[in-house]
């Protein structure tokens, strides 16, 4: 799977893909992450990639030109399923959004900055809006770094244990059961018993238990028809 991301700052999504699980992807040949500097495709002196609103008002707004040179040349090169736009007024990013998008081979994703960007180039190019949140930050680059991680990760072949993604939180509509590592007693704290049984049903029913527990205790909206 192709990841092409779009930013004024492309130094910010550095590190965020050359660690941990998302540098193996990479490695593995399993998804690949490319960024674009949008700065490259403005053609002004100044590679400048904003301008002032239309209207008035504060802030600067993201213009067209560079967004259109950008998206236009990636698909000159090769078929895109989305074009993603990360946004605080976009569809609320969940396990299931993930779940569908890990099994799309390329994606494109627009990280605004500033005020926002030009109405039209999300009317014209994106085909789908996300926000990872009810809350508003400097730009779209760390929404796109969690967006990337969630659904590569789903990816198969990327994580070592196939079945580790499907047991996470949020995969069966419930958040996960507790986890518990050696030592077995640590001051007087330990691990439930049944753990330790060996018994691989009763294991089950119990973190099926807690899960649903955990669930109700904490996000009683998952459980919502």
């Amino acid at each position: 799977m192709r990841f092409d991301i779009i930013s004024v700052l492309p130094d910010l999504l550095e590190s965020p893909f050359a660690h941990s699980i998302l540098q193996r992807a990479q490695k593995k040949g399993i998804a690949e992450i490319v960024v674009h500097n949008l700065r490259d495709y403005s053609t002004n002196k100044q590679k400048s990639v904003d301008d002032y609103p239309y209207g008035g008002g504060s802030g600067m707004v993201m213009s067209i030109p560079p967004f259109a040179r950008c998206i236009e040349q990636l698909k000159g090169e090769r078929e895109y399923d989305e074009v993603i736009f990360m946004s605080p007024d976009g569809v609320t990013f969940n396990q299931t959004i993930a779940n569908e998008l890990s099994g799309k081979g390329n994606v494109i994703i627009l990280c605004g900055h500033y005020k926002g960007i030009d109405q039209r180039i999300r009317d014209l190019f994106v085909t789908r809006e996300i926000s990872i949140g009810d809350y508003v930050l400097s730009g779209g680059e760390l929404p796109a770094a969690v967006l990337v991680d969630a659904i590569v990760r789903l990816i198969p072949g990327v994580l070592n244990d196939e079945t580790s993604a499907l047991s996470d939180s949020f995969q069966g509509e419930l958040l996960d059961a507790p986890v518990y590592t050696r030592p077995a007693d640590w001051n007087g704290h330990k691990v439930p018993d049944v753990l330790l049984s060996g018994h691989e049903l009763k294991i089950n029913e119990w973190r099926h238990e807690q899960a649903l527990l955990r669930t109700q205790q904490r996000r009683p909206d998952l459980l919502e028809d």
